[in-house]
Formats: C-alpha cells, structure tokens, sequence
C-alpha cells in the first residue's frame, strides 16, 4: 500500500503536469556516454546484491566540465590504473557474495556439488544479476562465455564458487556495467535526416539515472522490454510512477550535491587554531543538512525552487547548533529548527555548508562565494585570477592594516587586471561575510565592524537574508536551474537547436511555480531527451554496430547507433575474464 509520502508527490505531479506539454520539435544533441559516479556504483551493488555487500575501494576522480560532474562523466576513460582499481573492487564484491557467511541470502540457487561446476546454476545467477548490472536482459552469449570461464576455474580449483566469482567479476568489469552508452535507432524525419530515437532500454536507464540517480528496476525494464517508452502515453505513466517513488528524493539530492560542488566536500579542512570547534563530523552534517533542506522544501513540500533562499525551517544536529546558534534537544540524530524571524540569517545562501566549502582554511572569502553564487546559481562564468595576482593583503589578517575582508578587496581590486570580476564576485560575496570560514555569525573581523550592505544587479541589500531574497527575487535564479537540470539530464551542453527548448522550459516551470519535480517532468517526456541527433559521415563520431541486444526477440533488429567509449582496455581486459 503507497504511504502518504508517495500519495502527495502523485497528486501533486499530476496536478502540475498534465499529459505533457513538450515542445515536440526539438530534437535532441549527440548520444551520450556516462561513466557511473561512486554513488551510482554503490546504488547498482545495493539494487543487485543488497546491503550487506559492501563497495571498498578508491575510484578514479570526477572530472568536472562547465560546472558539473554530470558533464565531465561523458569525457572520462579508465586508465589502466583506474581499470586496476575497478577490478579489485569488482573481486572482493564476488568474494562477498560467495562467502559462506552471505551466499544463501544473496544467490537464487546452490550448485548441486560445491567442489564441480554447476552450469546451470551458474547461468541462473549471471541471468538474474547480469539483468540488474547491465540495465538489459543477457543475451546467450553473454551468459554463455562466462558459464564456460567459471565452469573451467571451477574444475581447476574444485570449488564451483571460486568459478563463480570469477563470473561475477567479469559482469562487475564490463564497459557495459562501468559505463551508461547510449543506443538510438534511426528515425529520420524529412528535415532531420540524421535524428536518432533513443532505443527502449536506453530511455529506461537515462530516465533512472536521470529521476533516481541509480539504474532501472525491474517495472522500468519490463515497460521498456514491451516498447512502452516509445510511446508517449507509456512514457508518461513511467515518468509519474518514477516520481511518485521515495527514490526521487535521492535523485533531486545527487543534482543539487552537483550544482553545489559538494564533492569538495571530500578534501576540506580548516585551521583548528582559528576555528577549534571545526571536525569532519560538522562538515559531514553540514553538508548533509543542506541537501535534506533541498529535498524537503522541493519534493516533500512541493514549494517553489525561490523558497530555497527565503526559508528558515532547517533540519539541525547537535553538531551544527553552536555554528547556527540554536539549542538542540537531540543528543544523535536530526531535528527540525526555525530561525527567528528577525535574525539576518535565512535561506540557502546562510548555511554552513557554503561558508565552510567557499572559504580558505583559516578565513573567509568573499571572492570563493562570490564566484560560486555567479557561476553555479546563475550560470554566469567569471575567469580564472591572473597569474601575476598579488595576494599579501590577505596573508596576516590580524596584523593587516585592513581588518576586514572589505577594507582589503577594495585595495586589491583596484589592480586594473582584477576590477572587472571582482565587481561581479565582491559585492555579493560581502554579503555573506557575517558567516566565518565554517559558518558561525559574526559582526567583527579583528575587532573592526563588518559592513554585509550592497547592490545585487541593481537591487540594495542590508544583511544576507536581503541579499537572500533579492536571489530568489532574480529571474536568472530560475533560468540557471533549468538549463543545469537539462544539462545535468543529458549529459552535454546544450545544442544551439535546443535552445527553443530551454525557452519553452523556463515558461512551463514559472507556470507550475517553480516545482522542481515537475520541471523533471517536462526534460523528461520531452522530444529532445528521447531523441538524438547522428553526427553527418564526416563527422560521426559515434560507431555503427549491428546489434540485437536491444531486442533480444527479433533477429532482424535495426542498425543501432552507440555512443563511442574510451574504455577500449576496459573491454580487453573484461573479455578475457
């Protein structure tokens, strides 16, 4: 029986969305291909062998392009070492599986000797979890191979689980598992002779991927074995069921930890001289703490993205109730908090979490915020400092001349090479400068008062829940987010063909008042994520392969346009296990 979580955010989609409002004449970029980020790995290991499996391991890094990871992924290769890496995480999750202690809970079946090979248990078990890890039913070549890799290491080693591992790795190494490729099938019109539509299975895995931040469950790949995809009726009914699950609060929770750079997260540190309550944990809690706050405010309540920089109901731990200044009753756990209304403090723009990430280790930085306000908040791209920048006002804060982050921007600002982006960062970033390098209040910096007034495109502000509100007040805010969440849902840049698109999205996301869940809607059941555009011949790029794996039942399936990878020694090395 759905619960009432669920209940509301079907409603409420069906309220907003209608059947669909696309602009059908816009066709979609280039085919994209996605390597999986480490919480999509770990979402797939948990999908397909549970939770007591668990992923040890370092992976290779993101590569963030044009503001998001979700960007950089369709770029990255696995190098050797990385592929290295892959592996040993990919053995020691089929050593766990076949454990003794783990094995009956997690295999669908027992060999009928455990020191022989057992073929047709070992086809059961890549069948049922090879579907899982590749988002696609197997055909018999591949179940066949790796039936006859782990029967031979079964015979050598007599134990039909050593065999079995090896079987399970080779599904934990495919480029297939590693990597989300993107298939589409020709469906030329008569002005768009090179536009492709997505294949049924590649609709089900960009959508999950897309909605939920992990692959496709066992619904979404049934519709899409049946053609429902393809379908405008059929997608849309998978689209409201996919955001009507609990599942879609992970997925609105991975896009904003892109926009917000929370993977840097991973390597903060601060100056514990000058900021001794400071530990990992706060930071974990910070960041945690601003993504339930998204996740609250857009999918539970459904309220308007603005809302984000005016709100001042927080979720709170006993961690972060010194930085906000708030008593907290729980000794573990989270508990909601109001901010008093008449404190300065409100909105996105005042949590912690941005004071700690946009700062230096030992102070604030106005610049850091302001940049990351301009650029990830409204898609506005500031340059990189010049290399000839002279950085000595900002080395001994106590000792300077010029106490206050103000008083010493407004000396090295008047460098001809820095005016221009320090008058778009400065203003903004002074604003916050109330909040210290891990988000405390405060009114002084080395005991000279801190000034937080100035002007935002025009619009004064006296604290930084005035600035906050000019933000949600900005019709920038509003425009940036749709063409991050498209971004962010294809892969790519946008086209110049799409920009008609992302017109059309900003007018149907005011007109559903700014609810992200909805705007999901629309990028999803539009005609440009379900279509491509085929580079010309002498510029493809993508590779032909005649494949039926898309459509195991027909032996006649049409040419299928890949996404080329560059996991070329991922394949060689995948094939030979």
């Amino acid at each position: 029986m759905p619960n009432v979580f669920t209940v509301l955010i079907a409603a409420a989609v069906l309220l907003l969305g209608g059947c669909g409002n696309s602009d059908t004449s816009v066709t979609g970029g280039p085919l994209a291909m996605r390597r999986l980020t480490p919480e999509q790995y770990h979402n797939a290991i948990e999908d397909t062998f549970g939770t007591a499996v668990e992923v040890a391991g370092r992976f290779e890094p993101d590569s963030r392009r044009d503001g998001l990871n979700a960007l950089g992924a369709s770029l990255v290769a696995v190098t050797p070492s990385g592929f290295e890496q892959y592996e040993a995480i990919a053995r020691n999750i089929a050593a766990q599986v076949t454990s003794p202690e783990l094995r009956s809970g997690i295999l669908p079946c027992q060999p009928a000797a455990a020191d022989a090979a057992d073929d047709a248990c070992t086809a059961q078990v890549i069948n049922t979890f090879g579907r899982t890890l590749l988002r696609r039913p197997l055909a018999a070549e591949d179940v066949d191979a790796r039936v006859a890799a782990g029967a031979q290491t079964a015979a050598a080693q007599q134990d039909f689980y050593a065999g079995l591992q090896l079987a399970l790795t080779s599904l934990l190494v495919s480029p297939e598992f590693l990597f989300r490729v993107e298939a589409g099938e020709p469906a030329p019109q008569p002005e768009q002779p090179h536009r492709l539509q997505l294949t049924d299975l590649s609709m089900a895995s960009k959508l999950s991927y897309f909605l939920w931040n992990r692959g496709p469950d066992a619904a979404l790949l049934a519709a899409a074995e049946r053609g429902e995809l393809a379908q405008p009726e059929g997608l849309a009914r998978e689209v409201d069921r996919m955001l009507a699950s609990e599942h879609l609060a992970a997925g609105v929770s991975a896009f904003f930890e892109d926009v917000f750079l929370f993977d840097q997260f991973d390597n903060l540190n601060k100056d514990v001289t000058q900021y001794p309550m400071f530990n990992t944990h706060m930071a974990a809690d910070a960041r945690e703490q601003t993504l339930r706050f998204v996740v609250d405010q857009l999918v539970v309540q459904q309220a308007d993205y603005r809302s984000l920089f005016t709100a001042r109901e927080l979720p709170m731990t006993r961690s972060l109730g010194p930085v906000y200044g708030l008593p907290v009753r729980a000794a573990e756990g989270w508990e909601a908090a109001t901010l008093p209304p008449g404190q300065p403090r409100a909105g996105l723009l005042s949590h912690a979490s941005f004071a700690m990430l946009f700062a230096h280790p030992g102070r604030s930085s106005p610049t850091l915020r302001g940049v990351f306000l301009r650029e990830a908040l409204l898609c506005q791209s500031i340059p990189e400092a010049p290399a000839d920048v002279d950085f000595t006002q900002f080395v001994q804060d106590v000792t300077a001349v010029h106490n206050t982050a103000r008083d010493r921007l407004e000396v090295h600002a008047t460098q001809v090479s820095c005016k221009n982006c320090h008058v778009l960062t400065d203003p903004i970033g002074l604003g916050l400068e109330n909040f210290d390098g891990i988000g405390k209040f405060r009114t002084a910096e080395n005991d000279a008062p801190i000034d937080v007034s100035g002007e935002f495109d025009g619009r004064a502000f006296t604290s930084p829940a005035e600035l906050g509100q000019a933000f949600a007040d900005n019709p920038q805010l509003t425009a940036c987010l749709v063409q991050n969440l498209y971004r962010y849902a294809v892969g790519r840049k946008q086209t110049s063909g799409e920009r008609p698109l992302l017109r059309h999205l900003e007018d149907a996301f005011a007109e559903r008042g700014y609810q992200v869940p909805a705007l999901m809607r629309e990028i999803a059941t539009s005609e440009a994520f379900r279509t491509a555009t085929a580079s010309a011949p002498q510029e493809q790029t993508a590779e032909r392969t005649a494949t039926s794996r898309d459509n195991t039942t027909n032996a006649n399936a049409p040419t299928t346009v890949v996404a080329s990878t560059n996991a070329s020694s991922t394949a060689s090395r995948s094939d030979a296990l």
